[in-house]
């Protein structure tokens, strides 16, 4: 890369603690310099005024769903590169839900040959289950030796001795296993977490236990087998307390929230926006409460994006009918900055460890922050750029958000990826 120098730009480095305007000077995908006031510098070095501008590590997701190959008209690999870069990502990790599914060395190496050179470094999440059905375990070490980073199917398992079986074979391959506690069976037709909102808005509700009581089973099997787990968009209060309560006591689990869930709650469902339909559906306002606590104090380790596009076809239809999710790789930061950090619920060091610093952990990875020396993965946000959200901004191909056509303030200027 060629060389630049930004001046006065706010450095945010949650590896090392930093919070504070210095001279950053980039040269050969490396940072080589972060004083106060960098003098010596090439000639022909680009140089940037920082001043109000916010300079840190690159973004990791931890979950989300591609639509190539299969459901090209939802998103391709391309038009997925190109909107976790315009959202300040420079690590995408991929669950295996693509038709075909990712449940087989094959899959791992379509999907790597096919993903562009100028997109984020990618990961694929190995199916745990042949088809993501739930029923028949896949050849895991044949996954970890294709390059799986580990397994997950993104649905959760429904058969307590299929989870039992999937830890033991997993434990000795030590590669993070990710699982979503919910059951199905207490969940029923639920689209919207049961409470007074659920009644007041006629919308079939989910208990919480639905949620919890997976989770507590899932606990129950990693306190007994050892086997390193990731628990997948945690979204009620009492998971938090259970997650905490499993962590006092040593087990090997790291824990996620969609960032959706961060920001709004089901006294939000009232405009019946489809876009608001969502797996696990938005919780309480004490859900809500509790899961931002949960992330301040690190007992949910991460914040994952889970972005899931769907066509303007398949979303424009009454909120129960809609399939669940939403798109989030390039409106995550400025929603969170805005919604935690200009409100002052969260330090910026916060919001950017949860995004970026734990993502890494959480993939048994070692994480990277913003020192001389280190690879350029970074991100240059304006927390100040206010910008409207439109099908043809939006790098995605689908716009499946509740915020479309709303103007939201705080804009990647541009990220940085060192080679591969």
């Amino acid at each position: 890369m060629a060389g630049e120098l930004l001046r006065q730009v706010r450095v945010l480095d949650p590896l090392n603690g930093r919070d504070s305007c210095a001279d950053v000077w980039l040269e050969s995908d490396v940072v080589r310099d972060i004083t106060e006031h960098i003098t010596d510098v090439p000639e022909g070095t680009e140089v940037r005024d920082g001043t109000g501008l916010v300079l840190g590590p690159g973004l990791v997701d931890l979950y989300s769903h591609s639509g190539e190959p299969g459901n090209e008209s939802r998103e391709t690999m391309e038009t997925l590169a190109r909107a976790a870069i315009a959202g300040g990502f420079t690590q995408l990790t991929l669950l295996p839900d693509t038709d075909p599914t990712v449940d087989s060395p094959t899959g791992i190496t379509w999907a790597t040959s096919h993903w562009p050179a100028t997109g984020p470094r990618l990961h694929l999440w190995g199916a745990l289950t042949q088809g993501v059905q739930g029923q028949q375990m896949t050849e895991l070490a044949d996954l970890a030796a294709a390059g799986a980073i580990g397994f997950a199917d993104g649905q959760p398992l429904q058969n307590p001795l299929l989870l039992r079986r999937v830890l033991e074979y997993a434990h000795p391959l030590q590669k993070p296993v990710a699982l979503w506690g919910c059951d199905r069976q207490l969940q029923g037709s639920g689209v919207a977490r049961e409470g007074m909102d659920s009644i007041q808005l006629g919308l079939p509700g989910t208990p919480a236990l639905a949620e919890t009581t997976a989770l507590a089973t899932l606990l129950e099997c990693v306190a007994t087998i050892g086997t390193p787990v990731h628990v997948m968009r945690v979204s009620t209060a009492r998971s938090v307390e259970l997650i905490a309560d499993a962590k006092q006591k040593g087990l090997p689990i790291t824990a996620s929230t969609t960032w959706l869930h961060l920001l709004l709650n089901t006294s939000d469902l009232k405009s019946y926006n489809p876009n608001l339909r969502v797996e696990p559906p938005l919780g309480t306002s004490a859900d809500q409460m509790a899961l931002i606590q949960g992330v301040e104090s690190g007992v949910i380790d991460a914040i994952a994006i889970d972005h899931a596009p769907y066509t303007y076809e398949e979303k424009t239809v009454a909120f129960a009918e809609a399939p669940p999710g939403v798109i989030g790789l390039e409106l995550a930061l400025p929603l969170l900055w805005q919604g935690l950090v200009a409100s002052e619920k969260w330090s910026a060091l916060t919001l950017w460890k949860a995004l970026s610093l734990s993502p890494q952990t959480c993939l048994q990875q070692t994480p990277t922050g913003v020192t001389p020396g280190a690879p350029a993965d970074l991100v240059l946000f304006d927390p100040s750029d206010r910008w409207r959200i439109t099908p043809q901004v939006l790098q995605s191909r689908s716009y499946n958000t509740p915020w479309l056509e709303q103007v939201i303030t705080g804009r990647v200027i541009k990220t940085w990826t060192a080679p591969r």
